[in-house]
This record gives structure tokens, sequence and C-alpha cells, in this order.
């Protein structure tokens, strides 16, 4: 299946739509059109495809959360969820509600307060890491530095009144080892790494390999550490949209507000796309339209192929 054929459709939708795609969507108010558009899958045996604005470089975001949630449990396995929940929340991802209601424990790791518990665990076994853990990790995984979005470094250092006050919050409970600043510092750089599609898909591919060989010790408990990534991923990557994108697509998957959205299909490939206009939950309105294509023709949803693709 060409994903051209994709991204033409969702071109068709724009145009047939676009009215209703702009006042459905939240980025209407920062005057954002409804394109561009892209899209790109790395597979396990290499290969790459793209298609649409696939090489238009955006802020990861809270995609971020994923890579900086792989190398907390590397380095401290479930310990680290004596920090952070593993539940959806049902609430926005920067609410402040569900840290009262859990005395300063966040819901789960993909939310604004748990992406600070995480890079607040973090830092106690990443010293040293030149640009910081999470850009090191992404720049191994795609063989070169990525770019820091300077937009996204301004805004969040100086308007980062609320995300300052869940660590405030969490450090009220004993939930907060470092200096609140210091933390923040890292949370904003690892949200401010700009990658295009095709960068994003590359980086997210270790997450596709959930089968490793028999008898490694050290690949059993990488695919341990998949599974548990991924499955957070399909019950939490999406907020409280998280239900109705596992509907839809049926992929363990992460979106961002800089519009992006990486999703892997265990044992294929992964997936990343990306189109600025969000919904109400913070998400790509025609990624995850996209993506809804994409796996309804692929049969890769986990939870089966449909009709359409087994025929």
């Amino acid at each position: 299946m060409s994903l051209d054929t994709i991204v033409a459709e969702i071109a068709t939708e724009i145009a047939d739509g676009a009215a209703e795609i702009e006042a459905a969507a939240d980025a209407k108010e920062q005057g954002l059109d409804p394109a561009p558009f892209g899209m790109a899958i790395a597979t396990l045996d290499g290969g790459v495809a793209t298609a649409g604005a696939a090489a238009t470089p955006f802020p990861l975001q809270s995609i971020a959360k994923v890579f900086a949630l792989e190398l907390a449990l590397a380095a401290l396995g479930d310990k680290v969820f004596t920090r952070v929940g593993r539940e959806p929340s049902g609430d926005p991802f920067n609410s402040i509600i569900d840290l009262e209601r859990n005395v300063g424990v966040p819901r789960n790791p993909f939310v604004n307060a748990g992406a600070l518990a995480v890079i607040d665990a973090l830092l106690d076994c990443a010293k040293g890491e030149e640009g910081g853990p999470v850009v090191g990790f992404v720049a191994r995984q795609i063989g070169a530095t990525p770019r820091l979005d300077e937009d996204v470094l301004a805004s969040e250092h100086e308007g980062g009144d609320l995300n300052r006050a869940m660590l405030s919050f969490m450090r009220h409970h004993g939930n907060l080892r470092r200096d609140p600043e210091t933390v923040l510092r890292a949370y904003v750089e690892q949200c401010a790494i700009s990658l295009d599609c095709t960068g994003l898909a590359r980086a997210g591919l270790f997450l596709a390999r959930t089968r490793l060989p028999a008898g490694d010790e050290v690949g059993c408990e990488r695919g341990a550490r998949t599974r548990k990534l991924l499955a957070l991923m399909m019950t939490c990557g999406h907020y409280d949209g998280s239900g109705d994108f596992a509907l839809r697509v049926g992929l363990p998957a992460k979106s961002g507000v800089g519009g992006g959205i990486l999703a892997i299909a265990p044992e294929i490939a992964a997936v990343a796309v990306w189109s600025r206009n969000l919904d109400q939950h913070g998400n790509s309105m025609l990624g995850v339209r996209a993506l809804e294509m994409l796996a309804s023709r692929t049969g890769w949803s986990v939870f089966g192929p449909p009709a359409e693709a087994r025929r």
C-alpha cells in the first residue's frame, strides 16, 4: 500500500472539510490552516517510506516522554512505578487535580506531572550525559544530534508556571528529589527536540522489536521493558483521547502538541505522522485520521485486522 494514497485522501478531506477542521482544531486560535501533513514508516527490515511533508521538522513535545521512560526503566526497572502510576488519568495532560487526589503521585508517566517525576528519577542515574539524557538517546537512535526548537525552549522556560506548580506539589509530598528548576530545564529540553517524520520513525523503531532471541538475558529484559512501554502508550498515550484512539487505530502510540504522533506496529514498523491542527485533547486530528486509514488497510491493529484488510 502506498503512503501517497493516504496523503492524497487526507488532502481531499482537507479540501472538502477545511472549515470544519479549522473550527474543531485548537490550533485555529494560532491562525494555522489544516495543512501541511507528513507521514513516514520505518520497518524492521531497514526500509523507509515517506509521503507528504515528511521532511518538515517539528518539536517532539510529549512524544519525548516515551524516550525518557525507556531510559528510566532501563536504569531503575519497576522502581520507577513507585514514583508514578500506570493508569489512564481521564484528565487533561497538564491537570494538577490528580496530584491532589493521589498525594503527589502522578497518574501515569505521560501526563506532564508524570513526565516531570520520570525526569527527576532519570537525572539521578544519567549523570554526565552531554546535551541531556533524552537528547543523547535520540541522537544514538538516528545517528545525529537533533536540533532543539528555540521557540519551545523560550516559551516553556518563560511560561512554565503550571509545571512549576506540579513540581512544588510533588516536592511537598516527598516525590521530588532535585531542584525544581533543574528538573524543568531537562524536561523543556526534551520537549524541544526537533525531528521530521522520517527521523521520528527511525528514533522509535526500537519499540517495534518485542521478540528477542531466546536465552538472551539482556534481550529478554529489553523485550519486557518494551512491552511495558507499549502498554502505557496504548492506554495513556493520547491522554483522555486514548480510548477513542485505541478504537479507531488499535496501535500503541504517543502524541505531542507539536502535531506529531509516533505509532508502533509490533514486529513490523514505527510510524510517524505530523499535522499541526490539534483536537481538544491535544492530539493531531489529521494524524489520527491517517493512522486510522493505515491500520485499517494494513491490518496492523494489535486487536486484529478489519474485514477489508483480510480480503
